[in-house]
């Protein structure tokens, strides 16, 4: 039987363990994909991505939603696909995609403060803008303030 001086020692050690985590990941601003370039600027203009050569979707009009951060130095980490439509495997090439952009510091950022913002990578799109349009607003992500 555990006492109760030890469950609460538990907590107590387990509560101080999480406190890093949550610091690293909520010390970022979230930022409107729209507002990166007044923070960040991408350094690459081409990126690498790991595309697989079967899954579930690949060859559909649609989009996926990746949420990431910059740190200080440019580069981008706690890349995670967090909407993809329609369902499938077009997170993967969409994380594999953003996993590579390189960043600098903005003119107006010079200290370079950490952001958390997404970006909504576009597969197959079709010509037409209306439907292009519709696609695209299943991939937007509330909680970033935009410019507009």
């Amino acid at each position: 039987m555990i006492s109760r001086l030890t469950r609460l020692s538990l907590v107590v050690a387990l509560s101080a363990a999480a406190v890093p985590a949550f610091a690293q990941y909520g010390s970022a601003m979230k930022v409107a994909p729209d507002r990166v370039p007044s923070y960040f600027v991408l350094t690459n203009s081409h990126v690498d991505v790991d595309v697989p050569n079967t899954g579930k979707n690949l060859d559909q009009p649609g989009c996926a939603a990746v949420t990431y951060n910059i740190g200080s130095n440019g580069q981008t980490s706690n890349v995670v696909a967090a909407k993809v439509f329609p369902e499938g495997d077009l997170g993967i090439p969409a994380v594999s995609a953003v996993k590579n952009f390189h960043y600098a510091p903005s003119s107006a950022n010079r200290s370079g403060r950490e952001i958390a913002t997404y970006y909504v990578v576009e597969f197959n799109m079709p010509e037409d803008q209306a439907r292009r349009a519709e696609i695209l607003k299943k991939c937007v992500l509330p909680g970033y303030t935009s410019a507009q």
